[in-house]
């Protein structure tokens, strides 16, 4: 019997195994690195290890300091969670060998499947080894992790070496393996997998399907379960081929198995080792605790014959700390507040008054809902997401919503992985009624500062007061009555107004906006960061105060490249040097920040002046990088390039 677990991992999956043990009575321990000194997942735990250093590389990835965690916290059991060691076999020995129980499938089992071109070679599908025109489009995918890292769409045969070297760079530096292979890259097939669990005694599980096709840069944002509309015939398919892969390599535990489906056929992706991100989906239909089961199984007690009946369905929407409209750039700061309304399942590392740092996943949370029906399941979810109170740095929630009611998700009929490709300028407009709100905004500023619906009466008429929230300029004039008359937009009949609440009239509708404001985050205007920013929060809507300090691009030169967020730099393009021409649209240097690299490319075409970047510089947001100048002279004084 297991009585104390460690869960080498940390954040929202840490905080969800320390859920299940602390029902089953079982005592927790946690591992941390100097970023997560006061992390939820350590607040959480019984007990807390700290892992020195900050860097992914120097604690979570070190087995060696997880096992003697382990070890010296009394623990009798280690769960690896989703990423980081979860699926190294080596640390699985490690694990056993000093005596603890592994809660996860046999090492050979983890090192079979680990390599995604060794599973395709055991299931008889040969990678490709040598690619023509006629192959394209192809995709490079690392051999090991997944998440994304070292993937790469390749739709030129040019540009194939150069993304070969790219990706094999960064799946190094994720998982320290830079293997990479090619395969047939299926344009807009659906994302579906198979969950298994498998005990020691032969029993083999396959609990229903998950449609994950909504994703960026190969990440789901999106998951539910069952994967709607596929016919009898191909779930028995995937149910067959997926429990035969198990068997394959004498799987136990829970794990799941991917396909790509397009034109009524499978094409299998690979097999994960380990618990997925979107285990809840499944979890909501069956009635399960898959991570209990994971602990029964590492005890080695044996699953009933045959799995619950599935009832439902669940959708789970994942809240990142990003920009969608900013090519998906992940943000920091500190989430002032974060609050769902009840009676839906949330899964998250996070709370209120937490920092959201650069070192790791932007994923906030995972909001989980479940509903007799898909209709029923999306209805609860958009409208749980557009009450969710959710202050701090940019987030995808706009996206969510918008996601969830667009005609093609919402009919089932158009999943597939291609979705963000076709809607996201659709997807991030400004959302409904955000004009309104900036004059709530507006209104409760000029409240806070001379009290609650204005400063009294007037006996002269005032004049215009002007606010900037985004592209929406607000003016308004308090009224002789001590209230407020609203000009611009026209339209708006101002009912009451407080520091934290405006209600206002709007043809003929009184609608209320609850309103909070923060003195301090970083605002954005046509692209470019300003720190120390006014951000509101009115009925949802995140606004941004038009800065009032000098716009960063005038204080540096013409075609200077600024940093979109903080982060690494952890590759300067090869051989490129002050003086050198480069072209509009060329990748000079890649940032690292938040387990994704994002590419900073030449803005025009011209000659590098500058270049401010080196490996391993860390950055702030607006630190200047490069300067391209266009149209230059060859002539270019070389800088410093610390």
């Amino acid at each position: 019997m297991i009585s104390t677990v460690l869960v080498a991992n940390r954040g929202e999956i840490a905080c969800r195994v320390f859920r299940t043990c602390r029902e089953l009575g079982i005592s927790t321990v946690a591992v941390y690195s100097d970023a997560d000194a006061g992390a939820l997942h350590v607040r959480e735990a019984d007990a807390a290890v700290r892992l020195p250093g900050a860097a992914p590389s120097e604690t979570y990835l070190r087995g060696d300091l997880v096992v003697k965690a382990a070890l010296a916290a009394g623990a009798d059991a280690v769960h690896p969670g989703y990423g980081f060691l979860s699926e190294n076999a080596d640390f699985a020995r490690a694990v056993t060998d000093a005596g603890l129980i592994w809660i996860g499938p046999p090492p050979t089992a983890i090192e079979a499947m680990a390599s995604k071109t060794r599973a395709k070679e055991l299931l008889g599908i040969a990678p490709l080894t040598e690619v023509t025109e006629a192959d394209l489009p192809v995709l490079v995918k690392a051999a090991a992790g997944g998440g994304g890292r070292g993937m790469r769409i390749v739709r030129e045969l040019a540009s194939l070496q150069g993304e070969l070297e790219a990706a094999s760079a960064e799946a190094a530096s994720a998982f320290g393996d830079g293997e990479v292979f090619v395969e047939p890259y299926v344009e807009n097939g659906r994302h579906v997998e198979v969950q298994l669990l498998c005990d020691a005694h032969g029993t083999v599980w396959a609990l229903g399907t998950r449609d994950c096709s909504l994703q960026r840069r190969h990440q789901k944002v999106i998951e539910e379960a069952p994967a709607p509309g596929l016919p009898e015939a191909l779930l028995d398919e995937l149910y067959e081929r997926s429990a035969a892969a198990a068997k394959a390599v004498g799987y136990v535990g829970a794990g799941t198995v991917e396909f790509l489906v397009a034109d009524g056929r499978a094409h299998f992706l690979e097999m994960n080792t380990r618990l997925q991100v979107e285990h809840p989906v499944t979890e909501e239909v069956y009635g399960v605790d898959l991570v209990a089961l994971q602990l029964a199984v590492a005890e080695g007690r044996p699953l009933p014959p045959e799995p619950p009946a599935p009832r439902g369905h669940a959708i789970e929407a994942r809240l990142y700390a990003e920009d969608p409209a900013r090519d998906w750039a992940p943000q920091t700061g500190v989430l002032h507040r974060f609050e769902v309304p009840g009676g839906v399942r949330v899964d998250t590392g996070y709370a209120s008054g937490d920092t959201i740092g650069v070192h790791y996943d932007p994923m906030l949370a995972k909001v989980i809902v479940h509903a007799e029906t898909r209709e029923a399941a999306l209805r609860k979810l958009a409208h749980t997401l557009e009450r969710a109170a959710v202050h701090g740095p940019v987030t995808n929630r706009n996206l969510l919503l918008a996601s969830l009611k667009h005609p093609d998700y919402a009919s089932g009929e158009a999943l597939n992985t291609g979705f963000y490709d076709r809607n996201l300028p659709e997807l991030t407009t400004p959302a409904q009624g955000e004009e309104h709100a900036a004059v709530a905004a507006a209104l409760a500023r000029a409240a806070s500062r001379t009290g609650r619906f204005g400063g009294g009466w007037r006996n002269l008429r005032s004049q215009d007061e002007t606010r900037t929230y985004g592209d929406h300029e607000i003016r308004y004039r308090p009224t002789r009555a001590g209230g407020y008359e609203v000009t611009k937009p026209e339209g708006v009949r101002v009912v009451s107004a407080a520091p934290d609440r405006v209600s206002l009239e709007i043809a003929d509708v009184v609608r209320h906006f609850d309103v909070t404001a923060y003195e301090e985050g970083t605002a954005y205007k046509d692209g470019t960061a300003y720190q120390d920013g006014t951000v509101v929060y009115a009925a949802g809507h995140r606004l941004t105060a038009h800065p009032r300090f000098t716009d960063p691009r005038e204080q540096q030169a013409p075609g200077s490249l600024l940093a979109p967020m903080p982060g690494t730099v952890v590759r300067v393009a090869d051989g490129l040097a002050v003086g050198d021409r480069v072209t509009a649209g060329q990748p000079l240097l890649w940032l690292e920040a938040m387990k994704m690299e994002h590419r900073v490319i030449a803005p025009a075409s011209g000659t590098l002046t500058a270049l401010h970047a080196a490996p391993g510089r860390q950055v702030e947001v607006g630190a200047l990088l490069a300067v391209v100048q266009e149209n230059a002279s060859t002539e270019a004084q070389e800088e410093d390039p610390a």
